[in-house]
Formats: structure tokens, C-alpha cells, sequence
């Protein structure tokens, strides 16, 4: 049984709490999501300059994400680091196979790892939660490798979890839609470059600009297909401003412009997991 079906949230809060303290000093890997922002703020809260964010930026870490990270960081009130990330320079993160992510996570431990060492903490952290279990996340196994901390997941919390303690500690993150790297738009087998992976930022960015809280655009070649919320799709598809959405998306090189009708779904380039 796992903890989230044995205690209350409060309980998970508490566990946290404790496993926070019991770190002593930690370097946290902060992306601004809402989980590893809550993780950061407990960890500033709970063991003051003896916690730090570091976040690594590089192509695959939208602008915006990044100007967010600078934000939260300075609300908390912790000691931000940002480092280049030099995944590019991993072959097997260009390939892009099914376990990209084990090399983009190596790159990131091997960051954080070296930052606790030079500043003598004592542990990496980062914001895995339940929810990471039921996905296929090799990025997870960097992790293990590295020795990095979980602490959110240690404590049982799920996404619900998160955002519940995240509103009553007044977290602007605490309905934040889910992020992921630009990388996880671009179909497993093809490879990774720094050009397209700016093409894709750029299209999400015209539609968050109009009002679109959740959207992916999944990149194939030529065709850009956009994922969105369900409650998105009928804008979508209004005649005027799919006309704006298809003009913007082939200013940026695409040649056909696709709206699934299944909407948004995370880890929808994933390999299928086998059924049990």
C-alpha cells in the first residue's frame, strides 16, 4: 500500500516536513513546475541558506520557464543559480531514442551533484511525485544513479498533494498546468536540434499569448500538431483565428498545421506501455 492510501495529506505534509530537516543542506533542481517548487519552498523554509535552487538552462528550457524559475526564486526567497546544460553534447540525447530523458537528467545531476560538492551540501533533490510512477520516466533512473533526493515522492504525495499544499502555503504554482522540456515534442527517431526545438517554442508561445493555459505542438517535419485542453479545441477551430494560428505556425516553417482531437495528453510520444 502506498503512503498516499494509509495517511492524510497533513500526515504527507508532516512526513515531509521531517525528511526536508533530515537533509540538513540540500542543492534543489528547480524548473518552476509546481512540484519542485513546492519542494524548494519547504526546503527554503525549513533549513533556510542552507538550501539552494539551481537550474539548468539550455535550448530544451523555454525562455519563459526560465524568466518564471527567476520569479519564484526571488518570492521564496533563496539563493537562485542558473547553469548551462550541455545535453547536446550527449549522442545519445540527440538521437532522441525512447530514453532521451536518461541522458538530459544525467547532464542535470552531474550539475547539481558538482554544485552540492563545490558548496559542501549534503544532498540533490528534485520534485518527482507519485504521479511519475505511472509514466514512463527514465529520467527517474539518473536520478538513482546519481543519488538524488525525492523527497516529495519519499513522503507519498501525488499532484494532488502538491497542489493543495502549494495553495495553502500561497504558491502562485498551485494549479499550474504540467510542463516538460521542448524536447518532448519532437517524435522519438528524430534527432534533436537546437533550431527546431526553437521553432516549437516559438508556436507555443503564440498561443499561450492568446490565452492557452495547457498546449503542446508535438513537431513531425513539416506538420505541427497542436494539442490543447478539450475545453480549447472549439477555439481552435473558429475560422478567424485558426486562420492567425496556421499563418503563424508556417511563418516558422511549417507546412501543415493539425489540431488532435484528442487534446492535451502527457507523454503522448511516450513508447506504449505494456498492459498488465
Amino acid at each position: 500500500m502506498s503512503p498516499a492510501a494509509s495517511t492524510t495529506i497533513d500526515q504527507r505534509y508532516e512526513d515531509l516536513l521531517r525528511i526536508v530537516e533530515g537533509l540538513e543542506s540540500v542543492v534543489v533542481g528547480f524548473s518552476a513546475g509546481a512540484d519542485s517548487t513546492l519542494l524548494l519552498k519547504v526546503a527554503a523554509d525549513r533549513l533556510g541558506g542552507r538550501a539552494i535552487a539551481v537550474t539548468a538552462v539550455s535550448a530544451s528550457y523555454p525562455k519563459r520557464e526560465l524568466l518564471e524559475a527567476r520569479r519564484l526564486a526571488a518570492d521564496i526567497g533563496v539563493l537562485h543559480l542558473l547553469v548551462d546544460s550541455h545535453e547536446f553534447d550527449k549522442p545519445g540525447y540527440v538521437a532522441n531514442a525512447p530514453d532521451r530523458c536518461f541522458f538530459c537528467k544525467s547532464e542535470l545531476f552531474d550539475i547539481l551533484g558538482a554544485t552540492a560538492r563545490e558548496r559542501g551540501f549534503a544532498a540533490v533533490a528534485y520534485g518527482a511525485i507519485l504521479d511519475d510512477l505511472g509514466d514512463f520516466r527514465p529520467g527517474m533512473q539518473a536520478a538513482k544513479a546519481a543519488g538524488a533526493r525525492a523527497p516529495l515522492l519519499e513522503a507519498g504525495f501525488s499532484k494532488q498533494d502538491v497542489r493543495e499544499i502549494s495553495r495553502r502555503l500561497g504558491l502562485s504554482t498551485w494549479d499550474r498546468p504540467a510542463s516538460a522540456c521542448l524536447s518532448s515534442r519532437i517524435p522519438h527517431g528524430t534527432p534533436i536540434d537546437a533550431p527546431e526545438l526553437e521553432r516549437i517554442e516559438l508556436s507555443e508561445d503564440f498561443l499561450l499569448e492568446h490565452g492557452f493555459r495547457q498546449v503542446r505542438v508535438r513537431s513531425h517535419g513539416e506538420i505541427a500538431r497542436i494539442e490543447c485542453a478539450p475545453e480549447d479545441l472549439v477555439r481552435l477551430v473558429d475560422p478567424a483565428f485558426r486562420e492567425r494560428v496556421a499563418a503563424r505556425l508556417k511563418e516558422l516553417g511549417y507546412r501543415y498545421v493539425t489540431l488532435d482531437i484528442e487534446g492535451y495528453r502527457t507523454g503522448s510520444l511516450n513508447p506504449a506501455r505494456p498492459s498488465r
